[in-house]
């Protein structure tokens, strides 16, 4: 698939954050009306010396329809805040490799609930210009008051008098996923596309099943 170059990924980390204080001027949150159709879920792991990007593609009625991955060396250290420093080219390398056209990308990692509004959902979303959500399974920055204990129960995480996502009980008295808009969808169609992929487990399907093909390459490779 196509992307579009924003920047270099080999710089400083004083360069990293002047980069994402411009990008996130950039970004826009749109409401999703049209069908979609095709969505595709993105995990990122570590082993060695080694990452791991995996993107699978389902229709609505959960069905894969492509899985790419690639793995290569880094050497971008770990920075809290820049993470997508370390784990966008691999992404991208992945995302090169993909033949399907989809409508929606899940991120495992976070949108705009971000220091900066610019998580790796919301940072690929421009490279790639299409619209992505994160799905974490932990809070980044912001506050929240915690939603009641049954499944559908969810309430806003905000940060600087502003909502920037949405903590949302996915299943009954199981910690809360927090979700936010990455780049071309609003928070509300954020919850609303998410909750659609959600089944009986915590985390909904796209990046689910990435996070399981992760684990399942990553033990090929270190047998090998």
């Amino acid at each position: 698939m196509l992307y579009k170059k924003l920047h270099d990924w080999n710089i400083s980390p004083k360069k990293a954050i002047d980069i994402q204080s411009t990008l996130k001027k950039l970004l826009k949150f749109e409401k999703i009306e049209k069908e979609i159709s095709l969505v595709a879920g993105v995990d990122l792991s570590f082993f060695k010396e080694y990452g791991l990007a995996v993107i699978v593609v389902l229709d609505y009625d959960f069905n894969i329809r492509e899985i790419v991955h690639h793995v290569e060396k880094v050497s971008y250290p770990y920075i809290p805040g820049l993470l997508a420093f370390r784990e966008g080219p691999i992404f991208i390398k992945a995302w090169e490799k993909l033949k399907t056209d989809v409508d929606i990308v899940f991120f495992d990692g976070h949108g705009i609930a971000h220091p900066r509004k610019l998580g790796i959902a919301s940072h690929m979303g421009l490279w790639i210009e299409k619209a992505t959500i994160g799905i974490a399974k932990s809070k980044l920055i912001g506050n929240y008051k915690e939603p009641g204990k049954k499944r559908g129960n969810f309430s806003y995480l905000e940060y600087d008098g502003e909502k920037i996502g949405i903590v949302y009980r996915s299943r009954n008295n199981v910690k809360p996923i927090f979700i936010s808009p990455g780049y071309l969808i609003d928070l509300e169609s954020s919850l609303k596309i998410t909750k659609s992929f959600i089944t009986k487990y915590r985390l909904p399907e796209p990046t689910r099943l990435a996070h399981l093909y992760t684990q399942k390459i990553k033990k090929e490779h270190l047998s090998s």
